[in-house]
């Protein structure tokens, strides 16, 4: 698979199926983007776990990454936005930051698309920032929103929520989410995703039109701000489920 390329970012991995289906609309891909100051390479050993044990066969694997931001020396897919219960102190998001890299994500959908893939088993996930890209581009793209087969966000929040509905509007989007899956997880002890957090988060997806028939959201107890293997089949489970085996 031919993945875009943008000056000043890292490629993105690719690992294709262990076993690729003769017809690649059979197909699938995951689309897995890292969290602040991470990389692609980060989240690659995810893909090789799976594909080690025979789960899930006919995925492809796609790892992007974000680019550089010089202001935290680090990368991230928007400039950090200090996340508080007391909204006086919460720092402004960086919209415009989201929607370039929203931008990107829409060209690695692209480019599975054009490999035969269509949009419908296309998973689109992320982890921290990235599920705050994933739920963005999911809720907001005007080529995409509501046409794929399935979003994930690990421990990560929903940004933009008071802006979503415009958003919405002018992308030409229609009230309602539809019927795309949602699996949303979060650890009990992730002070990075406060619980204020995740109920708004919860609340925004509900004010932008994903209902709770679409949303699986699970509270990991004792878990922080990372993935650990009850998290990872739960990942398992939803992949299958929303992208099966066609043969």
């Amino acid at each position: 698979m031919t993945l875009p390329s943008q000056p000043g970012r890292t490629p993105a991995i690719y690992k294709a199926a262990a076993t690729p289906t003769s017809d690649p609309a059979h197909g699938a891909a995951f689309i897995f983007l890292h969290g602040l100051g991470d990389s692609a390479e980060g989240l690659e050993n995810i893909a090789d776990q799976f594909q080690q044990n025979s789960k899930l066969p006919w995925m492809h694997w796609v790892f992007p990454n974000a680019k550089e931001n010089r202001d935290v020396r680090a990368t991230a897919w928007y400039h950090p936005t200090k996340l508080s219960d007391r909204p006086e102190q919460q720092d402004p998001e960086d919209e415009e930051g989201m929607l370039e890299s929203v931008a990107y994500v829409e060209s690695l959908i692209d480019a599975c698309v054009s490999k035969g893939i269509p949009p419908q088993r296309i998973v689109l996930g992320g982890f921290s920032q990235g599920c705050a890209m994933a739920l963005l581009t999911d809720l907001t793209s005007s080529k995409y929103a509501g046409r794929l087969a399935g979003i994930v966000g690990l421990m990560g929040y929903l940004p933009l929520c008071d802006r979503l509905p415009d958003m919405r509007a002018k992308a030409g989007l229609p009230a309602t989410h539809g019927s795309v899956p949602v699996f949303l997880a979060r650890g009990t002890k992730d002070q990075l995703i406060p619980k204020k957090t995740w109920d708004q988060t919860l609340k925004g997806l509900q004010m932008a039109g994903v209902d709770e028939f679409s949303l699986e959201a699970k509270e990991y107890e004792g878990v922080g701000h990372q993935m650990n293997g009850a998290v990872l089949k739960d990942l398992s489970e939803f992949l299958g489920r929303v992208v099966p085996d066609l043969g």
